[in-house]
């Protein structure tokens, strides 16, 4: 164990991040943390690197351990190139190396046991020059910014004029040189591209220190990581296994939890029934059974019942007209920004119920392709045409489609003026904006928030031709979920542009890469990308062994099947007998109480209480009731429990 949470709890104010969560990172390991958007992930790798402090619990470290993180928004003004800021991580193997080499200039002007003095430290300092990988440093970190996305080209610019995600690029570069004994990364897959993200997964496989990784890309974790840690509404869980894993085991402990509760309140209620009935008898054994049977149920430990903890993004899409057939057809576009080229002479068509994926490294022009065919920019050349009664709804990333000025209401009641009130305030709780959130300015939204807006109007829109800009972008998992159901479900046309590949995987019908100024062509999704980048030519077992297969399910199901009805009418038949049973116990319970109540009546009479013989009679027969009675009591709570 290199790394361990132990009972640390942490609120702000009412909102509790997590109570009493413990969890431990082994050496070597590698973990993910996951949750819902403000479930806590962040502000949980905080508190492990000291920038918070814990309400309660601690958080440890083994003795002589470093520690590395990355966080998700890097601020850097050191006036530094790329190259110069990133070569910083090997300081200390700089240092050393300056250190040799004047240690080298000394030795010759030195003698004696100064010379031999020096040659010590000399050898010492090589050697553990040579052990720290220090004549390929150099190389390393050219490595790391070329896996990272930079091209030497871009290794001498300064680190201040970069934006956010190429700074946090850099960061993460630096990072990753300074190879901690445990790495602790938040969203470390934003800003990558397709490519950059499979280098860093491989960098990470056969990284020798621990991994704790904080991230929605839900294929990135399945290749990378062994154990998930789970924070929701304060409490850590910890499953073994990826992300997939992860979710089958969820949901079946939720189904489990969700089973049990419905179980004790039909119980409860079953109780509650008994106990009524016992009440009504009326008889003394028969309350104090009711009871008896109150004080168990008041003893008795209630389930809670699983709480949904992610409002859910209601999402439906559904088109107002059906297009064409041919809904898109390019044919010799080109695009560059002097003096880069981004694609030339390019031609792809796509069909009415296509959902084709865009991919491709960041810089080759994806997302400007978006923009063409929204006439957001102009082609150079080339055309592009619609088909007929095609309409499109466009998600843009950058949410140029949304006005800073507005507010969230005023967004939409503006571009659908038809919609009453409580229309708009609906569509958007769907999208968790409640309250007199509705009224906050578009240019006040989190880059999440602005998100949902966007796609709150592409909802409303009824598209039948959806061109989509890295959608997943700043969702969580839980909403990423919803919005693949959505898309799924959607019977127009889909284009997009994504670097998710879980969501690709998920919703792709198509890809279309562009690499080397051009489209290539896949029919699938991106596993059969992989597949067929990759040149991997065991697709398909045979069909004679399929059908052999087949025809085997098919007999062990039918045999299955007919024991499982036999088992249902035997089960049937028994539940006729115990409520018809149930019936005659009722009936026989009545018919005795009735008598019993005669036989007090007659008790009260003169010719009976004045006459012995008479009342030993009733005596007897009322003491043989209540014996009866105290047996079918006992029968009746049998049957009904």
């Amino acid at each position: 164990m290199i790394l361990s949470c132990h009972d640390i709890s942490k609120a702000f104010g009412e909102h509790v991040i997590v109570e009493k969560g413990s969890f431990h990172i082994e050496e070597h390991e590698k973990s993910a943390l996951v949750g819902i958007n403000g479930a806590g992930k962040s502000t949980l790798l905080k508190m492990i690197v000291g920038e918070l402090s814990c309400d309660g619990g601690s958080v440890t470290l083994t003795k002589g351990k470093t520690l590395g993180y990355l966080s998700q928004h890097q601020e850097l003004t050191s006036g530094n190139t790329i190259y110069e800021e990133v070569r910083a991580a090997k300081a200390d193997l700089i240092e050393m190396e300056a250190r040799i080499r004047s240690i080298e200039m000394e030795l010759k002007n030195l003698t004696g046991h100064a010379l031999e003095d020096r040659l010590n430290t000399y050898h010492n300092l090589m050697n553990t020059f040579e052990l720290s990988d220090g004549y390929s440093y150099e190389s390393e970190i050219t490595g790391v910014l070329k896996g990272l996305g930079f091209t030497e080209d871009e290794f001498t610019k300064q680190v201040d004029t970069l934006s956010g995600g190429q700074k946090t690029r850099v960061a993460l570069g630096k990072l990753l040189l300074t190879k901690p004994d445990v790495l602790l990364l938040d969203e470390p897959t934003n800003h990558l591209d397709l490519n950059s993200i499979t280098w860093l997964e491989t960098f990470l496989l056969n990284y020798f220190g621990a991994v704790l990784i904080v991230s929605h890309d839900r294929y990135f974790l399945n290749r990378v990581v062994t154990k998930v840690i789970e924070i929701e509404l304060g409490v850590l869980s910890v499953f073994s296994g990826n992300y997939s894993a992860y979710a089958q085991k969820k949901q079946m402990l939720r189904e489990a939890r969700l089973k049990e509760y419905l179980n004790q309140q039909q119980e409860i209620k079953h109780q509650e029934a008994v106990i009524e009935k016992l009440r009504s008898f009326n008889r003394e054994k028969s309350i104090k059974r009711a009871e008896s049977r109150e004080k168990m149920l008041n003893k008795l430990t209630l389930v809670d019942k699983p709480a949904e903890v992610h409002a859910d993004i209601h999402l439906k899409l559904e088109p107002s007209v059906i297009s064409g057939g041919d809904v898109l057809s390019v044919e010799h576009l080109s695009k560059s920004f002097p003096p880069h080229i981004l694609f030339q002479d390019i031609n792809f068509e796509i069909k009415r119920g296509e959902h084709v994926a865009v991919i491709g490294d960041n810089g080759t022009g994806k997302t400007t392709l978006l923009k063409i065919l929204n006439q957001v920019l102009s082609a150079d050349s080339g055309t592009f045409t619609l088909g007929t009664n095609v309409k499109i709804g466009y998600y843009d990333q950058e949410h140029h489609v949304l006005h800073m000025e507005k507010t969230i209401f005023d967004e939409i009641s503006d571009d659908y003026p038809s919609l009453t009130n409580t229309q708009i305030r609906k569509t958007l709780a769907a999208f968790l904006f409640t309250g007199d959130e509705v009224f906050k300015q578009i240019s006040a939204l989190s880059g999440g928030e602005r998100g949902r807006v966007s796609l709150a109007k592409l909802m409303l829109s009824e598209a039948n031709f959806l061109i989509l800009d890295e959608p997943t972008n700043h969702l969580d998992i839980a909403s990423k979920e919803i919005l693949e159901q959505a898309l799924n479900d959607y019977t127009g046309t889909v284009l997009y542009v994504s670097h998710d590949r879980y969501f690709i995987n998920q919703t792709a019908t198509r890809i279309l890469e562009l690499t080397g100024q051009t489209f290539i062509n896949y029919i699938g999704n991106y596993d059969y990308y992989l597949e067929k980048k990759e040149e991997l030519t065991s697709v398909c077992i045979s069909e004679s062994h399929s059908g052999a297969d087949t025809n085997a399910s098919y007999t062990s199901g039918e045999t299955k099947a007919k024991q499982n009805w036999k088992e249902q009418k035997e089960e049937q038949a028994r539940e006729r007998k115990r409520q018809n049973d149930l019936k005659k116990t009722e009936e026989r319970i009545t018919a005795l109480e009735e008598r019993d109540k005669e036989i007090d009546t007659l008790m009260t009479e003169e010719e009976v209480y004045t006459n012995s013989v008479k009342c030993q009679e009733l005596a007897e027969e009322k003491a043989d009731i209540a014996g009866k009675l105290e047996e079918l009591y006992e029968q009746w709570e049998a049957l009904a429990d």
